[in-house]
């Protein structure tokens, strides 16, 4: 965006160098005229192409009769906030806002094999539901995108659940109150 400064994209990070690699600068750049931040707006970029590495048969997804915006969550099912995101599904639902779910299982063997279970039931949705809050679902195993999951929430730079990504490839990380959410997708 200015002569001999350059935009260097590497994962999820960016950062700006001197066309002679001499100098490096980390942290928001912000164009003031545009009111927008340049360093946002690649991380969005990048968050959006790495989003598309997993496909809606790879997600747990409550969808609305009617989609109007769709939100795609990396969660934990233990993680206290992502209960209370969870708790909210009927009200995204009520507004056509469909919640699409990654899994991060951050607490170890036993919280990576309640996933698994919850991912290899008959009834995704509804074990979900027992296991987010706080019931015990029939332990299974299967084939599963979890491992892929864990790897993804990496690449996207989440450090904690949950992560909730707007469909600009913002990221807001952690618990957002539904009817503050809300305000903000209706921006």
């Amino acid at each position: 965006p200015i002569k001999g400064l350059y935009q260097v994209v590497v994962g999820s990070q960016v950062v700006y160098m001197s066309d002679d690699a001499r100098y490096m600068l980390e942290g928001e750049f912000y164009d003031l005229k545009e009111k927008v931040s340049l360093s946002e707006n690649a991380k969005s970029a990048y968050r959006l192409e790495t989003l598309k590495k997993i496909s809606d048969k790879e997600m747990v997804i409550y969808k609305p009769e009617k989609v109007d915006t769709t939100i795609t969550v990396v969660t934990d099912i233990d993680c206290p906030f992502c209960r209370r995101l969870h708790n909210e599904i009927p009200d995204y639902m009520d507004n056509n806002i469909q919640v699409r779910y990654i899994f991060m299982p951050l607490k170890g063997a036993a919280d990576m094999k309640k996933t698994v279970s919850v991912w290899c039931s008959d009834d995704q949705q509804t074990s979900l539901d027992i296991a987010k809050a706080g019931g015990e679902v029939e332990e299974k195993s299967c084939d599963n995108p979890i491992r892929k999951h864990l790897k993804l929430a990496r690449e996207l730079g989440v450090r904690g659940t949950p992560a909730i990504f707007l469909e600009s490839g913002e990221m807001l990380p952690g618990y957002v109150p539904y009817d503050k959410l809300l305000v903000q997708l209706q921006k």
